[in-house]
């Protein structure tokens, strides 16, 4: 090597080539693994130089420092001159590039594109601010450059400048944003009007960007919405009320149906739109009448004119379990089923508890009796199934007892359990259906008032396939005794007739289990 020769600091003069080889690699081995930071601004990013493509080039520094010449400068040179020279580097340019392209993200800054928006109701200017992106061939120009660097080096970048202006901005506020926030509007239906505050048609209203010009855009759902509330509180949009059904002590009666009021969608968002930015602030609006969905005239035709059917049924004196019959039987009451409809007894009743005021009475579950909040209440679903069945309504759903119970008719029966054991049927009558239950003494009523179209006889098969209960005897708490009766099989035909003549027949097959004898031998 050239007298006093370096390399980055690193004497080598006079050295071996092979020498100065080892000598620099020591020397200058940390700066070969240093981590690269990149940085723009406050942000910044590190590269790794061998994952970034980025080596020290030692051989062909050295060998560009001690390479054979004749020439009497050199020669001269060698023996006394020397000086701090280059240190060469070897740079992989695609995996550069591929290297800073990984730190884009961390180190760009996204455009910032001017708007305007309007949260409760005032207008807020969000100014257009330009960005920035790596320029990747450009960072990687300086890194080839500079590396090994002992600071951080300079990532370069391409300018992004925003769609719409900060002019553009500033244009639009003073048009229409200000405008619009700056004051209620007057809203004119007929001979009434009420005021509509900018917070209440805010959420309606948004600009938008469209080739550099900011355009108000209105949500015309959420406008409509808005005026109709605000004409709702000032008492100018009103709902229909549909006719009712109901009785007046035994009798059905029809209340009057009545009309209701709304606004007309287009000419809402025709008038308001450009009353946020006129000078009187004032839009007039036309009003459309709503009809109720069942008009007095409707209700009259398919009032219930006659009972279609009735059905009681006898309970046992047990009063904790009649309170409960004589709460579902109040709710129950009542009840209209309109042409097509359909009923479920659970959805009107609801889930019996103790806060309804049901006690613990009487259920059967897995074939034994137990007690449970609304015990009984299947003595009135029993009597509503046979309403149904006599009314000659569609039956829907119905579940008989696990066990025969003798007050009740074989195979016409149906017990009910929340929220899945439900009594359901379907009003094909093509009338409506009002629903009348009571309890009298020891007997629960249920009564169909509607328009009668079958007549409708039950017909019983023989019982089948007996089963003789067995003979328990339970110590536990909670045991509630039970009389024994066999299981058996039995078919109830249901017949359609008109003018006296049969014109369709449905049967049901009934299996009932045994309902064993327990004697309950617990304190």
């Amino acid at each position: 090597m050239p007298a006093n020769t370096s390399v980055s600091g690193v004497p080598i003069g006079g050295m071996s080539p092979a020498a100065a080889e080892r000598t620099l690699a020591r020397a200058l081995g940390p700066q070969q693994a240093a981590t690269v930071t990149v940085t723009a601004g406050e942000k910044s990013a590190e590269l790794e130089p061998a994952a970034a493509g980025l080596s020290l080039d030692l051989e062909g520094t050295v060998g560009e420092l001690a390479g054979f010449s004749l020439k009497p400068s050199d020669l001269w040179n060698r023996l006394t001159g020397g000086e701090s020279e280059p240190l060469e580097t070897s740079v992989d340019r695609e995996q550069l590039e591929k290297a800073v392209k990984g730190i884009e993200s961390a180190l760009d800054t996204e455009v910032v594109q001017g708007g305007i928006t309007f949260p409760s109701g005032k207008a807020v200017v969000v100014p257009s601010v330009a960005g920035a992106t790596l320029s990747v061939p450009g960072t990687a120009d300086e890194i080839a450059a500079r590396w090994p660097a002992k600071g951080p080096i300079g990532a370069k970048f391409d300018v992004v400048e925003p769609e719409v202006s900060a002019d553009e901005v500033q244009r639009a506020a003073t048009e229409f944003a200000t405008p619009a926030m700056s004051a209620p509007v007057t809203v004119v239906v007929g001979d009434k009007k009420f005021s509509l505050k900018p917070a209440q048609y805010a959420p309606a209203l948004s600009m938008k960007a469209d080739g550099g010009k900011l355009a108000p855009s209105v949500d015309e759902a959420k406008l409509v919405a808005a005026v109709r509330a605000a004409a709702t509180e000032a008492g100018i949009v009103t709902k229909a009320r549909d006719a009712e059904i109901t009785f007046d002590g035994t009798t059905p009666v029809v209340i009057p149906s009545a009309t209701g009021s709304t606004l007309d969608d287009a000419s809402v968002v025709k008038a308001v739109v450009p009353a946020l930015t006129s000078d009187s602030r004032t839009a007039t609006v036309t009003a459309k009448t709503v009809q109720p969905k069942l008009t007095t005239a409707q209700a009259n035709k398919i009032k219930p004119k006659e009972v279609i059917s009735t059905f009681s049924s006898v309970f046992p004196f047990n009063p904790p379990r009649t309170e409960n019959i004589m709460i579902a039987a109040r709710t129950l009451n009542g009840a209209y089923v309109a042409p097509g409809e359909s009923f479920s007894l659970n959805q009107r009743l609801g889930q019996r508890t103790a806060a309804k005021g049901y006690n613990e009475a009487p259920v059967i579950i897995n074939g034994r009796l137990t007690k449970d909040y609304g015990g009984g209440i299947s003595q009135l679903s029993t009597t509503l199934f046979n309403a149904v069945f006599f009314s000659g309504a569609k039956i829907e759903e119905h579940h008989p007892h696990s066990f025969y119970i003798s007050r009740y008719p074989e195979g016409r029966e149906a017990t009910i359990s929340w929220p899945d054991v439900d009594n359901r049927f379907t009003n094909d009558t093509g009338y409506g259906i009002l629903i009348r239950a009571s309890v009298s003494g020891s007997a629960v009523t249920v009564t169909f008032y509607g328009t009668k179209v079958w007549d409708v006889e039950a017909s019983k098969g023989p019982r089948r396939n007996l089963v003789q209960p067995k003979t328990i005897v339970d110590d536990s708490a909670g045991c509630v005794t039970q009389s024994p009766s066999p299981g058996f099989d039995v078919t109830v035909s249901r017949i359609f007739k008109k003018s006296g003549k049969a014109v369709k027949t449905s049967q049901f097959n009934t299996h009932y289990i045994p309902e064993d004898k327990v004697t309950c031998t617990g304190g």
